[in-house]
């Protein structure tokens, strides 16, 4: 029990004004306080700790008793935490804190480790290899280009396990993605069909494109070969290259892009900037503004939203189709294993006799199938070759015999070796096209219901 309960009353009333003075001081202020205190500390004790809070009552009337020893006794116990000088870390606003239990003193002090960069003292130099982590411009003449190589058939592979999803397993797209195969000699036309065949220049871009942008959600995460396979099957599936080309640096000069010339200088600057940067007249001006145009064309972003609506729509205009027996579905992907067939070779009798017999329903099940083929293949009166061949007459015909389209090397082998489609051989292509016969260009990877096979065989019966 203190000898003086007086005094250490008049301590506590003391240390309570200080500290609501302290309270009542601005942050500022009592920063400043902070530092010179701090300070004095350092000089005097050699960077002695200064704790932030007053010692216990106890402890201050025990000092009042023998301050003598006190003193001693606390200097002591101080050295050794403070023997080690406190490491100064940069902070955010580019000073420093010792991080030496006072708070972000040399911040108030104005003292800074970190070198500033820029006006904001912020960041700093980027590193080589981060820059080349970046550096990915591929030039149209080929500077950029990584080491690597890969073929048409492994870019298949990779393709459909990244970019079918969006773009199709035959680069047909998928609903509103972005087409990039076809559309060769539309570019004159009033609604052009524009893909990395018939309108890009460079196959640098399509590269460069690639292989910073894509696959959509992971972007960079292929490594180089896989972007040369994938680039090789875009330009297979233009029909800009073999079935058997590889590319790489060395071949990426052999691929000729057909729009390379249709491309000029952008001279307006020169040509064009006077006429629209001199003052205007601000005369004669029209009474009113009539809008005379709207845009036809706005499928660039699809809308999932509408997907079940559409089909639909179509739903009723394919029934009609099918019992009309004569209205071509498009194009067509799936039945490539039709997909490689088009010339009659057997007579027309007994293919007119199978269509008679064929069940309308099934007939109309299988138009509904077919939109898995209508990318690459057509059927009916004006039906042309595609990705895919036409697929008229295709039951009771040779494989690999279509007129004016060219088959992969295996379709016409398997052709010669007497292959000759129908409900049997049909079945198993449909079902799986690679396997069913290996080296074929069919992409697809098959129906894998047997009702959808029987309703395709029917659907194709139907267009003789």
């Amino acid at each position: 029990m203190s000898k003086f309960p007086n005094q250490l009353a008049l301590v506590s009333v003391v240390g309570v004004s200080a500290i609501a003075l302290s309270v009542g001081l601005s942050e500022r202020a009592a920063n400043k306080a902070a530092i010179a205190a701090h300070e004095a500390a350092m000089a005097t004790a050699q960077h002695a700790a200064v704790p932030h809070e007053a010692p216990p009552a106890e402890t201050v009337t025990e000092a009042v008793e023998p301050a003598a020893e006190a003193a001693p006794v606390e200097t002591v116990e101080a050295a050794p935490e403070a023997a080690a000088p406190a490491a100064a870390v940069a902070v955010v606003d580019g000073s420093t804190d010792t991080l030496d239990g006072q708070g972000d003193t040399d911040v108030m002090a104005g003292d800074d480790t970190a070198a500033p960069m820029g006006k904001i003292g912020l960041g700093r130099p980027a590193l080589p290899e981060e820059v080349a982590a970046w550096n990915h411009d591929i030039l149209p003449d080929g500077t950029g280009l990584p080491d690597g190589e890969g073929d048409v058939w492994t870019g298949e592979e990779v393709f459909a396990d990244n970019c079918a999803v969006c773009h199709g397993d035959f680069a047909e797209g998928v609903d509103n993605w972005p087409k990039l195969a076809g559309g060769m000699n539309t570019l004159n036309r009033e609604d052009p069909l524009k893909t990395v065949g018939s309108y890009w220049p460079y196959l640098s871009t399509a590269f460069d494109y690639v292989r910073r942008s894509m696959p959509f959600g992971a972007a960079q995460t292929m490594s180089d070969d896989d972007v040369y396979a994938i680039v090789a099957y875009i330009l297979f599936s233009n029909d800009l290259v073999d079935e058997d080309f590889v590319l790489s640096k060395d071949t990426f000069f052999d691929v000729e892009m057909p729009n390379a010339d249709g491309f000029i200088i952008d001279d307006r600057a020169e040509t064009e900037l006077g006429l629209f940067s001199a003052e205007p007249c601000m005369e004669n001006c029209k009474e009113s503004v009539e809008i005379t145009m709207r845009a036809a064309v706005l499928d660039v972003t699809p809308d999932h939203g509408g997907d079940d609506e559409a089909a639909a729509e179509e739903a009723p205009a394919e029934t009609e189709m099918a019992a009309a027996e004569s209205t071509p579905a498009d194009e067509a992907p799936v039945v490539q294993a039709a997909a490689e067939e088009a010339a009659p070779v057997a007579t027309e009798e007994p293919a007119a006799e199978e269509t008679a017999a064929v069940d309308p329903a099934l007939v109309a099940d299988g138009e509904k199938v077919f939109k898995k083929c209508k990318a690459c293949h057509q059927v009916g009166e004006d039906a042309k070759n595609k990705v895919g061949p036409i697929l008229n007459g295709i039951v009771g015909r040779a494989a690999g015999t279509g007129d004016d389209f060219k088959y992969s090397n295996a379709m016409i082998e398997a052709g010669e070796g007497g292959l000759v489609w129908n409900d049997e051989t049909l079945a198993g292509y449909l079902e799986a096209p690679k396997k069913y016969i290996k080296g074929n260009k069919m992409s697809f990877a098959g129906l894998k219901k047997a009702d959808d096979i029987a309703a395709i065989t029917a659907y194709l019966k139907a267009h003789p």
